[in-house]
């Protein structure tokens, strides 16, 4: 009797047990609340599994099309107003003034964007979309119709067309070597242009030396050693002029900021102690062109790759910087 007392409270906790499962089931894919499964659930569940299929079918769209952007947006290099307020962008020495192409015109990821980035010839290029100047705060001498340009050397947001740039920057520092005079309170002052002869040979000059080691023959060796007098094959009188003299005012400097040759000149003046009356100058303009030879070489493959051609090249012209001085001559 207590056997089958047990096996019967058995079978019937089991079936209670079975019938909450079932009703949890039940409870879990009824849909609307009707306290059975039915096709009208299987349609609810039918719904929800097809949105989540065209969530995740969108997910991978949207993923799709992020990585298309971002791929773009690395071929493109669009840039935009907000760059230049970053504090890591800074506008390169050299960049090139274009026309809006096609490509940035009707790309998604370039719209509203005032120029963009390319990499050449391991030079990074900033081109400055021609409608957009305003947008990038600089000037441009003698204006905005060229297509290169490079950094003024004493003004960082001015821009001196590619083709004027070292004569430019000849009468700018003749100009500045003539204020400096004016303000230094000099009577006299002249400038002369001088350019180096170009030679493809160096002359070697041989010389006795009497060293006076106690040899029989007097200790005579011959010596050879390089000329050093230059040769000029262009000289010509940049600027003169007379003043009556005054006392002298500290000159603000610009491109001849870091020549120690007129920091010296300057120093000397201002110094009440021992006046200056006369002193001459020989001034390499390589030392204040702003350009280096080896930038220099890499405009010209950039030049190269844009497929411009001139009558000579920028290098060539860095070359001859090394070759031209300015002599400067100035009385108190």
């Amino acid at each position: 009797m207590d056997k089958k007392m047990n096996r019967d409270m058995l079978i019937s906790k089991a079936k209670s047990a079975a019938k909450t499962l079932l009703n949890n089931a039940i409870d879990a894919v009824d849909q609307n609340d009707d306290g059975k499964f039915d096709r009208a659930d299987m349609a609810v569940i039918a719904g929800a599994v097809g949105d989540a299929a065209k969530k995740g079918k969108k997910a991978i769209m949207d993923s799709a099309a992020e990585k298309t952007r971002q791929m773009e947006l690395k071929v493109l290099q669009p840039i935009f107003t907000d760059l230049l307020d970053d504090a890591e962008f800074l506008m390169p020495k050299f960049i090139r003034v274009a026309d809006r192409d096609k490509r940035h015109a009707e790309s998604p990821v370039c719209q509203g964007s005032i120029g963009y980035g390319s990499d050449q010839k391991g030079m990074h290029l900033v081109n400055v979309f021609r409608d957009s100047l305003d947008s990038f705060g600089v000037t441009f001498y003698p204006d905005s119709d060229a297509e290169f340009y490079y950094m003024d050397p004493s003004e960082r947001n001015r821009y001196i067309e590619l083709d004027e740039y070292f004569s430019y920057l000849k009468i700018a520092r003749i100009n500045e070597l003539q204020k400096i005079a004016q303000d230094l309170g000099a009577k006299y002052f002249k400038v002369t242009y001088k350019e180096e002869k170009a030679s493809f040979s160096e002359k070697r000059v041989k010389v006795n030396a009497n060293i006076g080691v106690g040899k029989k023959d007097g200790g005579k060796v011959d010596v050879d050693h390089h000329a050093s007098e230059k040769k000029f094959s262009t000289v010509e009188i940049a600027a003169e002029m007379t003043f009556p003299g005054h006392a002298p005012v500290k000159p603000q400097l610009k491109y001849m900021q870091r020549d120690p040759s007129i920091q010296n000149l300057i120093a000397m003046r201002m110094d009440e102690s021992a006046p200056l009356i006369h002193q001459k100058y020989m001034l390499q303009m390589s030392n204040s062109s702003g350009m280096k030879e080896s930038d220099a070489v890499k405009i010209d493959a950039v030049l190269k790759d844009f497929k411009v051609a001139g009558n000579t090249t920028v290098a060539s012209e860095a070359r001859n910087e090394a070759r031209r001085y300015l002599e400067y001559e100035i009385e108190f």
